[in-house]
Formats: C-alpha cells, sequence, structure tokens
C-alpha cells in the first residue's frame, strides 16, 4: 500500500500550508479585519468630533477662563483644559470664571463630556456584547446540531458533494463544512455553510463540528495519508456515523476500509474508467456522467421497498432497478437471491427526475433542527 505525500496540483483542494493557501490568506487577512478596525476609526472620528466642538465653545470664550499660571488662556490652553475635562481629569489649573463661560461649561461641555466617555466605553460594551451575544449562538447550536452531515475538505471534491447532497434533499443548515484554509471556510460561510477551521485529524476540531452527533462524513482532503486519519478519528468519536472517504490511489482503499470507512471513492481510478469508457462508446460515457449528475435527466437513487413491491421481481417495479440491499449485502439485480424483494430490503434505481423536483423537497422536510450560524465562522476556543 501506498499512500502520496502530496496531491498535485490543480487538484481544487486546500491542504494546511499550501503556497497557494499562504497567498489567499495574506490577501484575505485585510479583509478579516476590516469590518472592526472600520468600526473603530468611525468611534475615534466621532470622539474627536466631541473633543473639538468643545474646543472651540472654550476658545472662542477664553475670556471667561483663568489659568494659574500666567491668567491667560490660548489656544494650546484651550485645547488642553478640553483635554483634561472631557477625561474627567480635570486638574484645576484653568477654570471658567465668567458667567458665561460658567454656564458653557454646565450646558455644553458636560454633555460632550457624558457623550466623549460614552463612544469610548460604548465600543468596549459592543465588543464584549457581540462576542458574549455569538459564543451563546454557537453553544446553543452545537447543543441542538445532531444527524448533520460533516464534510472535511471544501475543495473541489468537497463542494460537489455538498451540491449533490442538497440537491438529493439534504438542507443547507444540516451540512457543516471542517477545512483547515480560514480562507475556504470564509468562503463557504458567505455561501451559506457552517464552517469550523482547524485540522480534521484532531480530535477536538471534529468534535466543534459534532462528528460524534453527526448522521455521516465526507471526507474530501487533499491527501491519502490525512484522509486515513481523519476516518480513524472520525470512528473514534463515533462508532455509528457513516463515514464515505475519497482517495487517489487505488492501493489505498484497504487501509481506508480498515481505518473505518464505510465506503471508499477513488477519485483517480473513477475518473480514467469514466474517460475509458467516453473514448469507446461517447454515448455510454454521457449516460453515466448524467446518472452521477443530481438533479434532472438520469439520477441513481437508494429507496426502501414498498410494501406493493414486496415479494415481487425487481422487473416488476416502476424504477429500473440495478442492486438491492439486504441487510449489509449488496446484490446485482441479477442475483438468484434477488428475485424476489423482501419488505426489509433497500433498492437502487435508476428514475428519471426533474429540477423542480429536487428543489421543492427541502421545503418539505419537517422537524429540521435550528439553522446553524451559515454567515459566520464557528471560533476556535
Amino acid at each position: 500500500m501506498r499512500i502520496p505525500s502530496a496531491l498535485t496540483p490543480g487538484d481544487g483542494d486546500s491542504s494546511p500550508g499550501s503556497e497557494r493557501d499562504r497567498q489567499a490568506l495574506g490577501v484575505s487577512l485585510p479583509r478579516q479585519i476590516a469590518g472592526p478596525l472600520i468600526q473603530v476609526l468611525k468611534r475615534l472620528a466621532l470622539a474627536n468630533l466631541v473633543l473639538f466642538t468643545a474646543f472651540l465653545v472654550v476658545y472662542l470664550d477664553r475670556d471667561g477662563y483663568t489659568d494659574s499660571r500666567d491668567g491667560e488662556v490660548g489656544a494650546l490652553d484651550a485645547l488642553y483644559y478640553v483635554t483634561v475635562s472631557l477625561s474627567t481629569t480635570g486638574y484645576g489649573d484653568i477654570a471658567p470664571y465668567s458667567d458665561l463661560a460658567r454656564l458653557l461649561t454646565t450646558f455644553v461641555i458636560t454633555p460632550l463630556r457624558v457623550a466623549f466617555l460614552i463612544i469610548l466605553v460604548g465600543t468596549t460594551l459592543e465588543v464584549l456584547t457581540e462576542r458574549t451575544r455569538e459564543q451563546w449562538r454557537v453553544g446553543h447550536w452545537r447543543k441542538t446540531l445532531r444527524d448533520h452531515t460533516v464534510i472535511v475538505g471544501f475543495g473541489t471534491k468537497g463542494r460537489s458533494a455538498a451540491e449533490t447532497l442538497m440537491r438529493t434533499g439534504v438542507t443547507q443548515d444540516r451540512i457543516v463544512v471542517v477545512d483547515p484554509s480560514p480562507v475556504v471556510v470564509e468562503q463557504a460561510n458567505a455561501e451559506g455553510y457552517a464552517g469550523v477551521v482547524g485540522d480534521a485529524t484532531r480530535s477536538n476540531v471534529l468534535l466543534r463540528a459534532r462528528v460524534d452527533r453527526a448522521r455521516q462524513v465526507v471526507i474530501s482532503t487533499q491527501r491519502d495519508d490525512t484522509a486515513v486519519l481523519v476516518t480513524l478519528t472520525a470512528r473514534q468519536l463515533s462508532k455509528s456515523v457513516r463515514i464515505v472517504a475519497s482517495v487517489r490511489e487505488e492501493e489505498n482503499v484497504p487501509l481506508l476500509r480498515q481505518s473505518g470507512a464505510d465506503s471508499v471513492i477513488t477519485s483517480a481510478s473513477a475518473v480514467g474508467r469514466l474517460l475509458g469508457l467516453s473514448m469507446v462508446s461517447p454515448s455510454s460515457g454521457s449516460v453515466m456522467e448524467d446518472l452521477i449528475q443530481q438533479g434532472s435527466g438520469l439520477s441513481l437513487k437508494e429507496r426502501p421497498v414498498t410494501r406493493a413491491e414486496a415479494g415481487r421481481s425487481p422487473r416488476e417495479c416502476d424504477d429500473l432497478v440495478v442492486s438491492v440491499i439486504r441487510g449489509h449485502r449488496l446484490l446485482p439485480f441479477d442475483d438468484p437471491e434477488a428475485r424476489t424483494l423482501e419488505l426489509q430490503d433497500r433498492v437502487v434505481v435508476i428514475r428519471r427526475t426533474s429540477g423542480d423536483e429536487d428543489k421543492a423537497r427541502p421545503a418539505k422536510q419537517e422537524g429540521r433542527p435550528e439553522r446553524g450560524p451559515g454567515s459566520w465562522r464557528i471560533p476556535r476556543g
């Protein structure tokens, strides 16, 4: 068995430390801090405006103030007085003595002092309040999230898996993305997915995605050795979760199965077989591509056997049955044991589906859990 050390460039998946991700992260960092920085700059601008307004009030009435040092109040003295007054320091070396100056201090400078303090303290309170609110939302979401799908690696394969799941009826709030690249997770957040940034080979990262309560895990990492480690970690956290993994090298399939994967897809071999089939029979290749592309045309479906179909032959079903699932065995349609369908069986069928049917299906689901934080990322802590 051979596990390649790295994937060849151009596969579209993300991995920690790749040059593309470092470049993307460098471009994305200013965007991540742009929001809070703009808010802070706005608060500073507003505080300076209050300070300048108070300075104008004191400077225009500077004759009504006295300086204990030389008795005269100039522009620098007015700025100094306003600064120590608005910050509530108040040394007392400069003080109003005329009636107008005292009235201005009472009805203008004092309200400006209160506004100045509100601006400074309000910024801190807003940050703390927002952080507390988001932590509560994340905690509540984690407690209610269950029977969802976790996709590890949101590159080309992971994104296609998510789109296929949504076409078959899985709603977007039931999909959690795990990826080591903050850029990838931010992009997934922008598209409406909940995301966890971190190395999925670590159990604490998968626990943030609630793999222990998930229904299924899709592993679409860039490297086969990473897929093995993620599979081992996920299986350790949950014995019942269904794990579907993708590998590049076919000789690594047994290793993935021994690690706990229920299904293993060899991406390189599958693409190669489809290419070969398209060369031999272009029409057959088009049909196979239509089958694996959900949403329109012909689609592969797995469904339970209905009561009307129990006791009948697969050929008598309305849909074209290609396989029968009996217990943990997958029986071909022409297997002697599959000649008569049982009520406990499941069948894999080919049926024609319309785009409208799949689009409407998520809206018909009932009892869905509360929507995850699709527009924000789960914190690392």
